[in-house]
C-alpha cells in the first residue's frame, strides 16, 4: 500500500509556492538535494526498496473531483492555477535516488513549477520507510494510562496527543499542526489531526496538510518556505533576494496569505529589506531559526522604530517547538506582539527511545545557479561552499578567503 494516497497529502505552503512560480518563472529549471543530517541514522536496503517504490506509485496520484472542489474554497487559488494543478501528475523519473553503505544520495532535478511539489511527501516517505524497515520497535510499544489500561500503540499516541493539547490549551495563542515533512507515518499525523479535532481545544487552528484539513474539516495553513527567496536570489537578484520575494508574492496574492519568513539569509538582510511600506502591508512574519526570544524583541524594535504598533502583527514560530518552549514564548510575548506556533516532529514523530530523522529537501541550484540558505543558526546553513562564501560576503561582509 503506498504511503502517500492522495495529491493533497501535501504541506499548502508548497501549493501556494506552486501558484507563484506558475506565473512568475514557468520556464525555470532545478535542483534540489537531500541532506541527512544524522549520518548515525543509517538505511537498509528494505528501505530504500520502499523509498523506490514509493516515488514510482507517486505517478498514480491525481486531484480528485471532490478534492477540486475542496480548494475552491481557498479564494486566494484562483480557476485557472486549479485548473493547472487538475492535470498535475508527479514524474518519478525527476527524482534520483542512490544507495550506498547505508546512505541515500537523492536528487529532483525539472521545472520548477512541476517539481516544487516533490519534497514534503518524499520527505515523508524517507521517514516512513525508515521507521518501517530500519527502527521497527516502536511499533511495538506497550504504554500505561494512568487509568491502567494497556495500550497499543495507536491508542497511546491518541493520549499522548490529547495530553498536548490540553496543556497548549493554557495560552491564548493559537496552535497548527506543521508535522508533514518529518512524521513517523501518515497514521500518525491523522492521528494528531483527529485528536486535537475532537478534542475542542479551542486555539487549535488547523494543519499545514492539505489532504488531512480536508478530511477532518480544519482549517489549512501555509504562506511560503525559504525556497521561494532562495530561487528569487538566482532569478532576479541575490542582495535584494528578501524584497523582490516579498513584493512577487503580493502580486499573486493581493494581501492574502500576508506572512513574512525572515531567516534565508540571516535576519539581519531582512531587516534591511523589510522597509515601512512590506511591514505595513504583510501581516507578520515567520520565525524559523536562532533564539525566539531575541528575535521577538528585535521584531517588535523593528515595528517600533516605523511607527508600527506591534500588537497589530503577528509572529509565527516554527522552530523546533514542543510545549514547554511554546509556552514560555507565549508568556515572553503577551502584551507585546500577537504570536502564533507552528509545531512539527514534537506532535508527529514523539516516540520513547526512537529518535525521528533530522533531514531536509533543499533547492541546490536554480538554472544551474547555486542557491544558498544562511539562516540564523548555522548548523542550518545549505548550499554549495563557494555559493555560501559569496552570500557571507553579500549579507554579512564575510571575507571571500574567511574560513
Amino acid at each position: 500500500m503506498p504511503y502517500i494516497k492522495s495529491l493533497l497529502d501535501n504541506d499548502l505552503y508548497k501549493i501556494t509556492m506552486q501558484k507563484a512560480v506558475l506565473q512568475h518563472y514557468p520556464d525555470a529549471w532545478v535542483t534540489y538535494k537531500f541532506t541527512n543530517r544524522n549520518l548515525n541514522m543509517k538505511f537498509n536496503g528494505a528501505a530504500y526498496n520502499a523509498i523506490v517504490e514509493n516515488i514510482k506509485a507517486m505517478a498514480d496520484l491525481a486531484l480528485t473531483v471532490n478534492e477540486f472542489l475542496y480548494l475552491k474554497d481557498y479564494k486566494f487559488l484562483d480557476v485557472g492555477y486549479l485548473e493547472y494543478l487538475r492535470n498535475y501528475r508527479f514524474k518519478p523519473e525527476q527524482v534520483t535516488v542512490k544507495f550506498l553503505d547505508g546512505d541515500l544520495d537523492i536528487e529532483i532535478y525539472g521545472p520548477w513549477v512541476e517539481t516544487i511539489l516533490w519534497e514534503v511527501p518524499l520527505m515523508a516517505i524517507i521517514s516512513e520507510a525508515y521507521f518501517e524497515h530500519v527502527d521497527t520497535e516502536w511499533s511495538h510499544i506497550g504504554y500505561h494510562t494512568p487509568r491502567g489500561t494497556g495500550r497499543i500503540w495507536q491508542e497511546m499516541y491518541d493520549y499522548k496527543t490529547l495530553d498536548k493539547a490540553i496543556q497548549l490549551k493554557n495560552m491564548n495563542d493559537k496552535f497548527t499542526d506543521f508535522g508533514t515533512r518529518r512524521r513517523r507515518s501518515y497514521e500518525t499525523q491523522d492521528i494528531v489531526v483527529k485528536t486535537f479535532k475532537e478534542s475542542g481545544v479551542p486555539n487549535f487552528f488547523g494543519t499545514s496538510n492539505v489532504h488531512l484539513a480536508m478530511k477532518y474539516g480544519v482549517r489549512a495553513v501555509g504562506t511560503f518556505a525559504h525556497e521561494l527567496v532562495m530561487g528569487v536570489s538566482a532569478l532576479d537578484g541575490l542582495r535584494y533576494a528578501n524584497k523582490f520575494a516579498l513584493q512577487k508574492w503580493q502580486e499573486t496574492y493581493q494581501g492574502s496569505l500576508g506572512y513574512a519568513l525572515t531567516d534565508t539569509f540571516g535576519t539581519d538582510a531582512f531587516f534591511r529589506d523589510f522597509n515601512q511600506l512590506l511591514a505595513r502591508v504583510y501581516d507578520g512574519v515567520r520565525h524559523d531559526s536562532g533564539c525566539p526570544f531575541t528575535f521577538a524583541d528585535r521584531i517588535i524594535d523593528h515595528y517600533n522604530k516605523l511607527g508600527i504598533d506591534p500588537t497589530t502583527k503577528l509572529i509565527v514560530f516554527s522552530d523546533g517547538l514542543d510545549v514547554e518552549k511554546a509556552l514560555a514564548i507565549s508568556k515572553h510575548c503577551a502584551g507585546r506582539v500577537r504570536c502564533s506556533f507552528g509545531v512539527g516532529t514534537f506532535l508527529t514523530n514523539d516516540f520513547p527511545n526512537s529518535k525521528p530523522l533530522n533531514m531536509v529537501i533543499k533547492l541546490y541550484d536554480v538554472n544551474g545557479i547555486p542557491v544558498v540558505k544562511l539562516s540564523d543558526s548555522p548548523s542550518k546553513a545549505t548550499g554549495d561552499k563557494d555559493a555560501l562564501r559569496v552570500a557571507l560576503w553579500t549579507f554579512n561582509h564575510k571575507p571571500l578567503d574567511a574560513k
